[in-house]
Order: C-alpha cells, then structure tokens, then sequence
C-alpha cells in the first residue's frame, strides 16, 4: 500500500468513529462497513466498565471523541508532510502497550501502521479489545493491512524494533531484555500547572478536565500544582466545584477515602474539599484523588526546575511564558505531533 492509501483508511476510521458520541450516538450514512462493525464497537463501549473499572463510559466515548477528531484526512496530511515515508523498508515493530486509560496506545499503532511496517501488538490486560476491534475496521476498510497488522499474547520474537511503555520498575526490564533492538523505552512521567494567581475562574475550571479527565490516570492529567507564595486554594476550589461529581464513582471514592486516611494519619497537613486533596509535596506523582502542590517565589527558578527535570515532566499547564505550554483543559487533547516524552515516533521509524 502507499502512504496516501493508509492514510485514506486511517480517515476512513475517524469518521467511523466520530458516530460515537454519548448524546447522539446512531449510524450515519455512507459509512463503509457499518453493518457489521457499528453494533460490535458500540456494545464494547458499553461493556468496557466490565472489562476495566475505571473505563466508564464517559471516558471511553471521550477518547473515541479524540480520535475521531484527530483522524482526519487534513490532519494525517499535516502530520506526516515533512517525512519521507515512501522509502520506508518494512520491519517489524513491536509495540509493549500501557493500559492506563483507553486506547493510550493508539498513536504508537497508527504510527507504525503508516510508516508501512508491520506492528506486533502485546496489549495490557487492562485495554485488550478496544484497540483490536478498530484494527479489524482498518482491515475491513484496507484488506491490505492485515500483512501488517499482529496481536499476541506470546512472548515476543521476531521483531526488528521495539516501543514499550511501563513504570520505572518495568522500563528497567525492557531496556535490558530489549537492549540488542532500535528501541523507545517509556517511563513515568507527570504534567504539572504553573500557576500565577492570574487565572481566569474559567482557566481555574478547564484545569479541572486536566486533573480529573480519565480519573488522573493518565500520564498527562495535572497531579502538580506550583502556585506563588500566597495563594488563594479558595479560588480554585470554587472553579473547580462542578467536577464533584466525580465522587459518586465508587472506585474513585475508595481511593479519595483509603489516600486521605494516610495522609491524616501521617499527620500531614491538607487542604480538602470532599472529592479532592491537595498537599503540599516536593513530588510530581500524587495519588489518584489527590494533588500535589508547592510554593514558588521567582517563577524563573520554576522554569529552570523543570527544564533540569524535564525527563519527569509529560505536560506544563500554564499562562505564563514557558516552551510547549499546554492550554488549560487541553491535555488531553493532544494532536498527532503531540509525541509521548517529547520523541519524534514517525522520525525514529522512518530510520530502522
């Protein structure tokens, strides 16, 4: 297949997907396909909360939402413009997926996908059959594909190049088992807010999509806050109010319960506001229901701080003047140049 031909399909599948919305969601006309994988894509959006509990169906729809968004024909141009893909000769590449929020592995496929090699897949237990079902649609649309498109459970063998997202426990692991192979090796990271005491109570509530979207499981949901010395928690918490509800989901609510007992007990000094706590940590990574926060006199020193601790950092939320600033309730949002760790997946596959 050429570039323009997998590009087609990859758009074929963004407006297969932009039928799924939690208000209107029905099939479309002229849709390819349709028949046979419109009823199997909607009932594993509602049957994902089994699967993963965390996967409601808010969350779901929202990342299909994304995607659907993403995959245009005019944003696959936009993206893929300034490589040189037509001269690409095809290995295998085998792809270790998180399982953190759904389909977070997604770009790494399609990337693969369109830069014609053949992708081998190890899914996480915790996503295993969002990302095969849209990958089935690919091969109903491009019958091509199917060469280049492998799911296994095994051990994986036979591959040229490897992508493999963990924790730092695990990427210990894989940078030593895959040490002989082209390799990008994930790790944790975070996103953090810089905040100036300017914010707008619009900015203060977007921030909220940006800690609370996909329950703060993913690696650039906000778990950081830096806020001058002074500031006023009064403000946000009354922005961020309206995500209350958040709550009421029980997964959720255990962790807020079991995460502020600890903290309590470690007599550690909070500020709550019944779905939400915030401490004052030195740390990046806060539990789930929790944020860290710390003060700052010179937002300059801000700036050398996480410049000197970039390779902890996913997203920086912020007004103020710093490089790669995401908007407020845009992190999870990203576009298809918006790479995982700041490494350029299209110009690495395009060497191998």
């Amino acid at each position: 297949m050429t570039l323009t031909e997998r590009k087609k399909a990859f758009a074929t599948l963004g407006t297969f997907l932009s039928q799924f919305t939690p208000a209107t969601t029905q099939p479309a006309e002229g849709i390819p396909f349709n028949e046979d994988f419109f009823d199997k894509y909607l009932n594993l959006i509602t049957q994902s909360q089994i699967h993963n509990h965390w996967f409601t169906l808010e969350q779901v729809y929202f990342a299909t939402a994304q995607w659907a968004a993403a995959l245009t024909t005019e944003n696959l141009d936009k993206w893929l413009d300034n490589y040189n893909l037509e001269s690409v000769e095809p290995k295998t590449v085998a792809l270790v997926l998180a399982g953190n929020i759904p389909l977070v592995g997604f770009h790494d496929f399609i990337s693969v996908v369109l830069s014609g090699h053949r992708v081998l897949v190890k899914l996480s237990s915790n996503d295993k059959y969002l990302l095969p079902a849209l990958a089935q649609y690919l091969v109903a649309v491009a019958p091509e594909l199917k060469q280049q498109i492998t799911f296994t459970e095994e051990k994986l063998e036979g591959f040229d190049a490897v992508i493999a997202t963990g924790s730092n426990n695990t990427a210990r692991y894989f940078e030593y088992y895959f040490k002989d192979k082209p390799n990008i090796i994930r790790k944790n990271r975070n996103s953090v807010a810089v905040l100036t005491g300017n914010e707008s109570k619009e900015e203060l509530f977007a921030l909220g999509e940006d800690i609370f979207r996909y329950f703060g499981l993913g690696c650039r949901n906000v778990s950081k806050l830096f806020v001058p010395q002074g500031y006023d928690f009064k403000v946000f918490f009354e922005a961020i109010f309206p995500y209350s509800e958040i709550i009421h989901y029980e997964k959720y609510a255990n962790n807020y319960d079991y995460n502020k007992a600890v903290f309590l007990m470690s007599n550690f000094k909070l500020l709550d506001n019944g779905f939400l706590t915030l401490k004052e940590d030195s740390s990046y990574a806060s539990p789930i229901s929790s944020v860290f926060y710390e003060y700052y006199d010179d937002i300059k020193l801000i700036k050398q701080k996480l410049e000197s601790e970039s390779e902890q950092i996913q997203c920086i939320v912020s007004n103020a003047e710093f490089s790669n600033a995401v908007k407020f309730g845009h992190t999870q949002k990203p576009g298809l140049l918006d790479y995982a760790d700041n490494v350029d997946i299209i110009s690495f596959l395009s060497k191998i």
